[in-house]
């Protein structure tokens, strides 16, 4: 039987307010155990949340950008459940009235076509604390840092449909939060997370399958192995006779495989009611239209004139664009250099491969746009060849100052003298001679490759100063 896989994704992402959403303790990652909580985040009796605003203006920013519906009178829910955790016993979050209604976010798959994901609504609430497992002899601890943490939980509609979808989705979110300013992204962190809802049917049924929840996944590579795994085991139990059960699953990448962590909670389990303590949050259309005006150019509008503007291809456009540093930093360098095709193969090539090899965020990188635009003025003026420049990148990464420091330092400036390369070229040939008189005597057909013999004999001799433009073309005339 042919399978169809429905994927519907909810993801946290943590606002990146200075303080918490309803009381004034820090939200700084690191901290030590509950130094950051208050009276508020601590439940005790008499205390009254306050609500941040900063929360609410940017899960506004997110329902803008993402073209939704904006609850303009949303409303704070108690969520009831009990954990150690969570001291108050409920989680203030958003129920039948949430701040940002349905919208949708168009993600670009590897294929290179576009597909539009529908957005369900995305919600304010709060985070929950932590509990520790490791380190207390068989007990747990309880960490009350997180707990009250600003939440913008995304709930994507079921329109996924693989593994692959989903992550080119997680990534359209991640990029669009971070260049919204409103959450910085770290998975690692734990301030975007995702739950994965996975259900399989066959093909050319409307009828939804039984999904199962594969909670907390914290990476994008996680994500992807988490579903395939999970496709697989619910076509594998339904093809043996089984039956998919609803229920909320962890994934294990040490294993690679999701195992049952509890029988899957619907709304009503929760009891949900209307928070007393809070009142109805009225959002004006002023208001609304004062932020409108303040959103940044977002991904998509970003690729599209970085295709426009600079000619660039769609592929080199979409990983240029993929977070708002490294399009920055790229806009720099080209702005310096004048050359954007030149600018994007070093930044996408040389940049990115020292970034991903010591584990640096574009704003760590130890070459500066400046650094590199003032590296590629020398490659356009001939100073440099492309091959010394990669000796020079790699001495700039190591903090020997700028391009025109590390030129005159180490003695690379290009031979660009004609006669210079004459003469050499002369001694190149005359030292093989043999293989001159093979290359007259071939034929046309084969004397390309031979022609690339001598370019290497005369680049090793000049030490791979001379221009290789400038040896080409005499070594050409010389030969024919």
């Amino acid at each position: 039987m042919q399978w169809e896989t429905v994927i519907g994704l909810e993801i946290h992402a943590q606002l990146a307010t200075n303080s918490k959403i309803f009381s004034g303790s820090a939200t700084t990652f690191g901290a030590q155990p509950n130094t950051q909580a208050s009276l508020v985040d601590l439940a005790m009796p008499g205390t009254l949340p306050v609500l941040n605003q900063e929360a609410v203006r940017m899960a506004c920013m997110f329902g803008l950008a993402v073209n939704a519906e904006i609850g303009e009178q949303n409303i704070f829910a108690r969520k009831n459940y009990f954990y150690p955790d969570l001291p108050k016993g409920y989680q203030t979050s958003q129920m039948d009235h949430p701040i940002v209604g349905k919208g949708y976010l168009d993600i670009t798959l590897e294929d290179g076509t576009v597909k539009r994901i529908g957005i369900t609504r995305a919600h304010l609430e709060e985070d929950a604390g932590k509990s520790l497992h490791e380190d207390f002899s068989g007990m747990s601890g309880i960490d009350l840092n997180r707990a009250g943490t600003p939440l913008l939980e995304i709930v994507s509609e079921p329109d996924i449909r693989s593994a692959k979808e989903a992550v080119a989705y997680v990534k359209a979110i991640h990029a669009l939060v971070r260049y919204l300013g409103i959450c910085d992204g770290n998975m690692a962190e734990g301030s975007l997370r995702c739950d994965c809802n996975v259900s399989i049917r066959p093909k050319g049924q409307e009828q939804f399958g039984t999904r199962a929840e594969i909670k907390n996944v914290n990476s994008f590579r996680f994500i992807e192995r988490a579903i395939n795994h999970e496709i697989q085991r619910q076509i594998d139990l339904i093809e043996d006779g089984g039956e998919v059960v609803q229920e909320t699953r962890l994934y294990d990448p040490n294993k690679d495989e999701t195992r049952s962590m509890r029988s899957k909670e619907e709304a009503n389990d929760y009891r949900y009611f209307p928070c007393p303590d809070l009142l109805p949050v009225v959002i004006e259309r002023s208001y609304l239209d004062r932020l409108k005006a303040q959103l940044p150019e977002l991904p998509t509008q970003k690729r599209e004139r970085f295709q426009s503007e600079f000619g660039l291809s769609a592929y080199d456009a979409d990983v240029l664009s993929a977070s708002r540093e490294m399009a920055d930093y790229f806009e720099q360098v080209e702005q310096l250099c004048g050359d954007a095709k030149l600018a994007a193969n070093w930044v996408m090539g040389e940049l990115s491969s020292l970034l991903n090899k010591n584990n640096l965020e574009i704003s760590q990188s130890p070459v500066s746009a400046q650094q590199l635009a003032g590296m590629l003025a020398r490659i356009q003026d001939n100073t440099i060849s492309g091959k010394i420049a990669k000796m020079v990148f790699e001495a700039m990464a190591e903090g020997e100052g700028d391009a025109d420091q590390v030129i005159e330092k180490r003695g690379l400036k290009q031979v660009t003298d004609t006669g210079a390369i004459e003469k050499m070229l002369d001694e190149v040939l005359a030292a093989n001679a043999e293989q001159v008189e093979q290359y007259k005597a071939s034929e046309p057909d084969k004397r390309a490759k031979m022609f690339g013999f001598f370019v290497g004999q005369a680049m090793r001799a000049s030490k791979g100063k001379a221009n290789p433009q400038q040896v080409n073309e005499l070594l050409k005339k010389k030969l024919d």
